[in-house]
């Protein structure tokens, strides 16, 4: 018996189909939904709904950025306790037993057929939909480029973490260095991490696959939840990003395809 049903939501949602941008947005935490079957992985809302659970805000902040930059935009339809899309298929993190102290009671001791059907059913839909798109996207004639939106929490495994907004990149510097370099000359004196808090040749799956390996330019952002909490501060996020993408992504160089 599969995971899904007609009342469950989707393995992803897309929106702004038509966007004319040459540039995809996907958001891998985007939703903090369990299907029915999983039984709230022995999790109760309010657990479901803390950071382990999504990356709060970045939903919206996608959203916004596929409006203001006239982009589609792929997001996951799933929690990342169900099977995370960021991490590649086998690591232990993938269907995580615990995350930050928490113990995920409904993935102890999962069965190898277990784990198969959860990424049969969410993960690789997810990533096949992402396929597709770049696919439509480049059959326009211009490599497009691959931007992913997550959010982290202010304080990790007891460490608190000061930056506003981290870029995440690993080879490929095409996107991350200018938007770096941009975001460094804001006003509002930003924290920003160059692959802090994570790092892009760690945790990028994603851009790995989707874009690194083919050569499309690329790369992540994570904005810290507890400014990205409020439909305010969403706004401030969307209109930066939006205001520096749009002019980054009209450089020569963006839309070739470069091997890194």
């Amino acid at each position: 018996m599969g995971l899904l049903n007609l009342t469950e939501p989707y393995p992803f949602n897309i929106i702004n189909k038509n966007g004319r941008a040459p540039i995809l947005l996907i958001c891998d935490h985007a939703s903090k939904v369990v299907p029915s079957n999983l039984n709230n992985l022995g999790l109760d809302q309010n657990t479901l709904a803390k950071h382990i659970g999504w990356d709060i805000g970045a939903a919206k902040i996608t959203h916004g950025l596929s409006n203001s930059l006239d982009a589609v935009a792929v997001l996951a339809g799933f929690s990342r306790l169900v099977v995370d899309t960021n991490r590649h298929p086998g690591n232990p993190n993938s269907i995580p037993e615990a995350s930050d102290g928490i113990i995920i009671p409904g993935n102890k001791g999962l069965s190898e057929a277990l784990k198969t059907l959860r990424m049969k059913e969410y993960f690789w839909p997810y990533h096949q939909k992402i396929s597709d798109e770049i696919s439509r996207l480049w059959s326009r004639g211009k490599p497009p480029v691959l931007f992913s939106v997550h959010t982290f929490t202010p304080s990790m495994n007891g460490e608190d973490r000061p930056w506003h907004i981290g870029v995440l990149w690993n080879r490929d510097p095409r996107i991350a260095k200018p938007l770096i370099i941009n975001l460094r000359k804001h006003p509002d004196n930003l924290i920003i991490g160059d692959n802090f808090p994570y790092s892009g040749s760690q945790f990028a799956y994603s851009l790995d696959v989707h874009a690194g390996a083919t050569g499309l330019s690329h790369c992540a952002v994570e904005i810290r939840q507890d400014l990205a909490n409020t439909e305010e501060r969403v706004s401030y996020w969307v209109n930066l990003l939006s205001d520096t993408m749009s002019k980054i992504i009209k450089r020569s160089n963006i839309h070739l395809v470069e091997i890194h």
